[in-house]
């Protein structure tokens, strides 16, 4: 039983990347903007109770007078009742006349800096605000500056700073939790054309290998032009085993029963004479059988090649010089005389060279085996196309035959025993794949055979 194929190791969704990617977002702008919530309390709570501060420091200035040449604090009520609004803070307060000298309230209050009104210190080991004011006298008795200092712990701003930035966390965690709940519904909604894909491709046939036509997104239609090319790869490969097997089958049937014949007369002919015979036709039946199945593979691996091998520039003038120099030519043609016409001109094209070769070597071998010496192999450029041919000085079939030439198994050529046109048919292919054409023409001093194919740079 065969071992079933590994499954791919798993990994996150789309959705949950995204929905990861939007969390991780959503917390880091959550911070920051908890940060400068914080930042928001602080500086709203110091504004409201400095402003306690000012009130404050203000009633206790207006209550300073001088009587009797000298300076009177009547400490009012109301000053104490706005510093009572923090209940849990506690109050700090001095009163200098113009000489510096404390008339009332701490003896021992930390001094502001120098020009300084609002100020941080320590109060009794509790850190506190402080706010220094100060009224201008100008009398006969007295002249100067009154300096009042107000002070209050920070336990109430603290609070307020804290209550600040709470209910801002919330509104923030609530709105939070919103968006990305939308915003995982918008993930999926626009993911939803990809699971649509899936399951076309999950509910298919797996003989269709139709192009998917899906009203994808911009974003998807790369995709499914992938998933379209990548079937019509598989559907072309497929059509190289399918014909190879049609192929296989339909020209090995006949030739197989034949040798299968001829082996069982030999085997019940008594007479050794006709058994030689019989014995001699076996072994031309198994050589012709030999080529066919060497041309039936070398069809499916040119096709193969074509449609699946990286193309690469190719001078037509190397492959005729290839041919020429292979050294096998003399054996088929019995000696006949081979000659090369290339000039000094590149015949550059895109194509394959192992697939180029076999064409062009199928094209000599049907040269040598019908033509008539002497045979010429070339490359040249006519027209704008760039053709790589054989020449040999027959006059080359009727026109019904020319018409038929490059078929594959053709019926006249079966029944005289060849390989049934099938090393044209090779040819013909390799044409096709790099958007040429194989042509035969009556030329001045014989016939030619050639691949003719655009140029490189020249679409096909």
């Amino acid at each position: 039983m065969p071992e079933a194929p590994p499954r791919p190791a798993a990994s996150l969704s789309l959705a949950a990347r995204l929905a990861l990617g939007i969390t991780a977002l959503l917390l880091v702008g959550g911070l920051t903007l908890a940060l400068a919530a914080f930042a928001y309390g602080r500086a709203a709570a110091r504004e409201a109770f400095d402003r306690l501060l000012v009130g404050a420091a203000n009633d206790i200035a207006s209550a300073i007078a001088v009587e009797s040449g000298r300076i009177v604090v009547d400490l009012p009520v109301s000053a104490f009742e706005l510093l009572a609004l923090a209940q849990d803070d506690r109050i700090a307060y001095q009163v200098r006349d113009v000489n510096g000298s404390v008339l009332t309230g701490y003896r021992d209050l930390p001094r502001p800096p120098q020009g300084a009104q609002f100020y941080d210190a320590v109060f009794r080991g509790e850190p506190a605000r402080y706010l220094r004011l100060t009224r201008r006298f100008a009398e006969r008795a007295v002249s100067g500056s009154v300096e009042v200092i107000v002070g209050q712990t920070l336990r109430a701003r603290t609070d307020l700073a804290y209550d600040i930035t709470r209910k801002a966390l919330y509104g923030l965690a609530i709105g939070g939790v919103a968006m990305l709940a939308l915003a995982l519904l918008v993930v999926r909604s626009a993911l939803r054309p990809l699971d649509r894909l899936a399951r076309e491709l999950s509910e298919r046939d797996p003989q269709d290998l139709t192009p998917l036509v899906a009203n994808a997104p911009r974003e998807v239609a790369p995709l499914v032009g992938a998933v379209n090319s990548f079937m019509a790869r598989l559907d072309r490969q497929l059509d190289i085993l399918r014909n190879l097997i049609s192929d296989t089958a339909h020209q090995l049937r006949t030739p197989v029963a034949a040798l299968r014949a001829q082996a069982d007369l030999a085997l019940s002919e008594p007479d050794p004479t006709r058994r030689a015979r019989v014995i001699e036709r076996i072994h031309k039946r198994s050589v012709s059988l030999g080529r066919l199945l060497d041309q039936m593979l070398s069809h499916a691996l040119v096709v193969h090649r074509t449609g699946s091998v990286r193309r690469e520039s190719v001078d037509l003038r190397d492959v005729a010089l290839d041919l020429v120099e292979a050294g096998d030519h003399p054996a088929l043609a019995g000696g006949a005389p081979l000659t090369l016409e290339i000039g000094a001109v590149p015949v550059p094209v895109l194509a394959d060279p192992l697939s180029l070769r076999e064409a062009a070597s199928n094209l000599l071998s049907n040269a040598l085996n019908h033509g008539r010496p002497p045979i010429s192999v070339g490359a040249s450029i006519e027209d704008g196309m760039h053709l790589l041919w054989i020449r040999d000085a027959g006059p080359g079939p009727s026109a019904e035959v020319r018409a038929a030439l490059g078929q594959r198994f053709q019926r006249s050529a079966a029944a005289a025993g060849q390989t049934a046109g099938l090393g044209l048919a090779i040819s013909h292919a390799v044409a096709e794949a790099y958007g040429g054409c194989l042509r035969f023409d009556l030329v001045p001093g014989g016939f030619r055979a050639a691949l003719v194919l655009p140029g490189e740079g020249t679409p096909p």
